[in-house]
């Protein structure tokens, strides 16, 4: 069989992709690597649990026409994304907000909590930040840096904060209200039944046809009009120019005979670990953050009264190739590397389009995938 497109990648943009034009009457094989649909948005059914496989995704937008087309392969709950950090035997409200203020300082008002900010970033004196540290400081001051960017900050990137280019923070938002819900947008929630089902529900139509375990480069005789390819751009072109740059997660998942580990879906850890000591003599963890995925489910009640839940802790680590990369480095060296495969991209327009986060080198939220995805579909048509 000839197909109109050949989609690599059985994540969100493939799957949007193929279902759309499906509608139109043109036919796609989707193939992954993976032995699973769903991309890194991917969750596993465990213990009547639903396990984030590759880390939290809770899906959130201000768009009504993402939000309208995602309903129409499942149903959300109302999960609002609340996170807590913990520093040493601290515990703190995220984002930052009066609750936060209130356990770092005792301030009850808005005018007391602008005040003590304003007074640390005059501490400072920093009038042209060089770095990630100085940028942090200039905005928030000492206490919330030191607190709860630093260590966090550190772990996540591999690199002390002062090493880091300021462009990493480009803002960090104050609160100065009573509110922990992390996200500000009108729209925000977990698929019931996870991710994986809508995906599903997504590639259930005539004329899409789902290979997995079946890399780009052993695809064999397919043919197909034009590739429209979500995997690594560098990799496709055979890292002509050099290998664009990552960082990574490793995830630690373990399954407790216990009702309720934390209490929360999400808890940051916010101490810094250095890796040059040995763990006894640490006082942070060396992980980013813990998930416990059952707080997810909160449509399912009955779960917090069952002696099982399932955490992830996460490990923020260097990429290198054949482990999953993550996060784009998006530095000026990286930013340079990654336009002459872009350039190299528009000459080939013809014959290849490359989509995602690792097509088009630059984190994307679930919902701007979608939205990159529904554009790309509009300019086939």
């Amino acid at each position: 069989m000839k197909y109109n497109y050949l989609i690599v990648g059985a994540g969100l943009f493939g799957a949007v992709f193929a279902t759309e034009m499906a509608k139109i009457g043109r036919t796609s094989l989707v193939i992954d690597r993976r032995d699973h649909i769903g991309g890194n948005a991917h969750m596993k059914p465990t213990r009547g649990i639903h396990v984030h496989v590759y880390g939290a995704h809770i899906f959130h937008t201000s768009n009504d026409r993402v939000w309208e087309y995602v309903n129409q392969f499942a149903r959300f709950n109302h999960y609002v994304n609340a996170p807590v950090a913990v520093y040493r035997d601290e515990l703190y409200n995220l984002p930052f907000n009066m609750n936060t203020f209130h356990e770092l300082w005792g301030v009850r008002t808005p005018r007391e909590a602008k005040e003590k900010i304003d007074a640390q970033i005059a501490a400072e004196q920093i009038s042209e930040p060089k770095n990630l540290e100085e940028v942090a400081l200039s905005l928030v001051g000492r206490d919330v840096y030191e607190k709860l960017i630093k260590g966090y900050t550190q772990k996540q990137w591999g690199r002390a904060c002062d090493e880091l280019p300021g462009f990493i923070i480009k803002r960090l938002p104050l609160r100065f209200v009573n509110n922990n819900n992390y996200f500000n947008d009108k729209y925000q929630g977990i698929p019931i039944g996870g991710y994986t089902k809508m995906v599903e529900q997504m590639l259930d139509v005539e004329g899409v046809d789902v290979r997995l375990n079946t890399d780009f480069k052993d695809v064999g005789d397919v043919e197909y009009d034009k590739l429209i390819y979500t995997g690594p751009i560098d990799e496709y072109y055979g890292y002509c120019y050099g290998p664009l740059a990552y960082r990574s997660v490793r995830f630690e998942t373990e399954e407790l005979e216990v009702d309720n580990y934390q209490g929360n879906a999400v808890v940051n850890y916010t101490e810094g670990f250095d890796f040059d000591k040995p763990e006894s003599e640490q006082t942070g963890k060396p992980y980013t953050r813990v998930i416990e995925h059952k707080h997810f489910e909160v449509e399912n009640s009955s779960l917090l009264a069952e002696n099982t839940t399932i955490i992830s802790r996460e490990y923020s680590q260097e990429w290198k190739p054949g482990i999953e990369p993550y996060y784009p480095i998006n530095d000026e060296q990286n930013a340079a590397l990654y336009q002459k495969y872009k350039d190299r991209a528009k000459e080939d327009r013809a014959k290849v389009r490359f989509g995602g986060r690792l097509g088009k080198y630059r984190y994307y939220d679930m919902d701007k995938v979608i939205e990159a995805a529904l554009e790309a579909v509009e300019k086939e048509r």
